[in-house]
């Protein structure tokens, strides 16, 4: 099988369609195939990430001059 030429046959295929139902199939074999980087993270990782958010919706932050004025 040639990739690139089933490729091109495809896009041929999907350009000359007006057909929604099969845009929306290939919508959902696409949209169902894509991998969600929160899912290769560690559980330490995402610990991390929730309380980052947890500190900012707290008020819990710096501001970057608030940083930069102690590095300057």
């Amino acid at each position: 099988m040639n990739i690139q030429l089933e490729k091109l046959e495809l896009i041929k295929l999907l350009a000359d369609t007006n057909d929604e139902s099969i845009i929306a199939s290939i919508k959902k074999i696409f949209n169902s195939k894509q991998k969600d980087w929160w899912d290769d993270l560690s559980e330490e990782q995402k610990a991390d990430i929730n309380k980052g958010i947890e500190d900012y919706e707290n008020g819990r932050f710096y501001s970057f001059d608030e940083v930069m004025k102690n590095h300057l």
